[in-house]
């Protein structure tokens, strides 16, 4: 097995080794080819094939997420699209700085900009001012030819749900990271003591050099992203409650909005209520499956049965 090899090539190396399917992979890993006799299927990126083409795209385009869960009143956080002005006026519109800056003043708490698809939390900007809001959307243009704009909103928890055909596979919580307050050392200092200080870029100076009261927990991030320091926390034992039924309830509602098979749906709560945040059609669980591989292997194995008729 080649060294760095994502969890996700392991383990369909793994169930195709147990079933006698020869894998192939190519586009440094990216691409893998999977071979059964005359059968033939192919997972790209973290997308393993049991999507239709239309619930891929609608679930990798955070903007149509948002307005097809609309439309089937699922809750959800609004993503409202802009296209590159760079695809031109007929294409972007005229108007599209104005209508911004019109969600920036509807959104006073500010707002957050990122790429209309895209997953792990990469070119995510929180803005509360105009020259905030300018220098996002410049630095996710360079890279992107759409974005979205969310308003933003205190998130108090978020949980992923990993469903398989309306069955939710995993659920885990988003643990941002955090430092206790001693009444002594400032918070840089404190999240330099537990090798978090990486996490207070985000902060402004007078924050991040003020000193924690004793008992005080102080999260270091905003952003609940994995691979923003956020750490995986299966619901399970005494969580397995209304919060859990809550999740996959909605996450299920999410799935059949849009029609998808096999996904990963964030949900968020706000103000006591939960939300869909995003819909993603490639199952990522590296994270996930460095502390709980053997539940990671199943969830795959899950889904690879599915995708070649196997029975468990």
């Amino acid at each position: 097995m080649a060294s760095g090899e994502r969890i996700f090539v392991q383990a369909i190396r793994h169930y195709c080794g147990r079933h006698g399917i020869a894998v192939d992979l190519r586009s440094g890993g990216w691409l893998v080819a999977m071979r059964r006799g005359k059968t033939r299927h192919f997972a790209f990126g973290y997308d393993i094939g049991l999507n239709s083409a239309i619930a891929h795209r609608l679930a990798n385009d955070k903007s149509a997420t948002a307005e097809v869960l609309a439309l089937e009143n699922v809750p959800c956080i609004p993503h409202h699209l802009f296209l590159n002005p760079s695809l031109g006026a007929h294409v972007a519109g005229a108007s599209w700085h104005e209508a911004m800056l019109d969600l920036l003043a509807q959104n006073p708490q500010g707002v957050v900009v990122k790429p209309n698809e895209g997953t792990s939390g990469r070119a995510v900007f929180k803005a509360t001012t105009r020259d905030e809001l300018d220098r996002a959307v410049r630095e996710v243009f360079s890279s992107s030819l759409g974005l979205v704009i969310a308003p933003y909103v205190e998130i108090e928890e978020e949980v992923r749900v990993i469903l398989l055909d309306g069955k939710p596979m995993i659920v885990y919580r988003k643990q941002r990271s955090s430092v206790l307050g001693d009444g002594v050392r400032k918070l840089t200092e404190l999240a330099a003591a537990a090798g978090q200080d990486k996490q207070l870029r985000e902060l402004d100076a007078r924050e991040v050099n003020a000193i924690v009261p004793k008992g005080e927990r102080r999260i270091l991030n905003w952003r609940h992203n994995l691979d923003a320091g956020a750490q995986p926390v299966l619901m399970e034992g005494d969580e397995r409650g209304e919060a859990y039924a809550a999740c996959a309830n909605l996450a299920i509602d999410a799935a059949n909005a849009i029609g998808i098979v096999f996904a990963s749906i964030d949900v968020v709560r706000v103000d006591g209520a939960w939300k869909v945040l995003e819909i993603n059609s490639g199952v990522m669980m590296e994270a996930l499956g460095k502390l709980h591989p053997e539940l990671v292997q199943a969830t795959y194995d899950a889904a690879l049965d599915r995708l070649f008729e196997e029975i468990s």
